[in-house]
């Protein structure tokens, strides 16, 4: 099945939702955001994303890794605050489980030989 590519559209588009609604339309800050934080929250969050669906195009899945580990540090900090904002934690596990799931479907193991 394809379940891998079901979940990693998931996980980008997830992240890509939060990023708006973190950086446009916060409930914790009315104040509209600075272009560093655009950069810096968009270099790593939302470019993970967008190299995330470029990997279950070309179905490689070393960049669903990539794309983990490049979200993952920012991630982790979100996390640690009580909102909304902790479902990023989940959009990033979910590139790591869609490159394991891929990995599984594209090169399958064999059964023991006879």
């Amino acid at each position: 099945m394809i379940y891998w590519r079901y979940l990693g559209i998931l996980s980008s588009l997830g992240t890509i939702v939060l990023w708006l609604i973190l950086n446009f339309y916060n409930p914790y800050n009315s104040a509209s955001p600075s272009n560093d934080v655009l950069i810096r929250t968009g270099a790593f969050l939302l470019a993970p994303a967008l190299v995330a669906v470029i990997g279950l195009i070309i179905r490689k899945q070393f960049i669903m890794f990539i794309a983990f580990f490049w979200s993952l540090p920012l991630s982790l900090y979100i996390a640690m605050t009580p909102s909304i904002f902790k479902l990023f934690i989940g959009t990033s596990f979910g590139y790591l489980l869609a490159g394991i799931l891929m990995r599984k479907m594209i090169n399958p193991v064999n059964g023991p030989s006879r």
